[in-house]
């Protein structure tokens, strides 16, 4: 992969563009976090530390610590506006909270939160999907041993259609959301400008993605157990699995 494709997340205008429109168009995104806090909770295991891969802007750490306040949490991004926004998001966990600024794609990233280990949880959102496959599958390794017995790790992710056709009807859904954002805003737009901004975007060089089978099975083959795609909506998905 091109770095410079991946590196366009630094960005600022790129990142804010990407929290005040991308990420709120994303379908059913509030259902997506639901089911990944009924997931954990179904679990068993004290959740007291957890970690935010490629954080974004918080959201997946806010949701998990407004449910387990008293947790710890690490949050690594590549991102510095990102990061901003995390600190901004979780401003009432600030005790509790550390933040990175380190591209996991460098394995040096383990020795940044290895102190804070072993979590009970590990999630990610929307980011391993920038990693080439066989990153992919070594990030997957590095989370299996940074968790704790019995912890969960879930990501929620941009994953490929098995056919071109499915892709398009994941796309054409994408630009209807933002559409109606965009009218929910005041925006004046129209669809087809929607569609050119949408599908001429500058990240969309960086999107590596997998089928979230293939990566369910990856998880299995690494000893992850109770692994499945716990939510799936065209190329949004919900998977992961246990630490026995």
């Amino acid at each position: 992969m091109d770095r410079a494709h991946y590196e366009v997340w630094k960005s600022r205008e790129l990142s804010e563009k990407y929290l005040t429109g991308v990420r709120g168009a994303i379908p059913l995104a509030r259902e997506q976090i639901e089911i990944m806090l009924r997931v954990i909770d179904a679990c068993s295991i004290n959740i007291d530390r957890i970690l935010d891969l490629g954080c974004g802007d918080g959201i997946l750490a806010a949701s998990i610590l407004r449910n387990h306040p008293t947790a710890s949490a690490v949050l690594i991004d590549i991102s510095e506006p990102m990061i901003q926004a995390a600190r901004k998001q979780l401003s009432a966990y600030r005790d509790n909270v550390e933040f990175i600024l380190f591209d996991y794609g460098d394995k040096g990233w383990i020795r940044k939160v290895q102190a804070a280990a072993p979590f009970s949880a590990i999630v990610s959102g929307f980011s391993i999907h920038h990693q080439p496959d066989e990153r992919k599958k070594e990030l997957y390794s590095e989370i299996f041993q940074l968790l704790a017995p019995k912890g969960l790790f879930l990501n929620l992710e941009h994953v490929s259609s098995p056919t071109d056709w499915l892709s398009s009807l994941f796309n054409e859904c994408f630009v209807d959301k933002l559409c109606q954002m965009h009218q929910q805003n005041g925006v004046t737009m129209s669809r087809e400008q929607v569609a050119q901004e949408f599908y001429r975007r500058d990240d969309k060089a960086a999107n590596i993605l997998a089928p979230a089978e293939t990566q369910c099975e990856w998880l299995r083959a690494i000893g992850f157990q109770d692994v499945d795609c716990y939510f799936k909506m065209f190329e949004l998905a919900l998977f992961g699995g246990r630490k026995p």
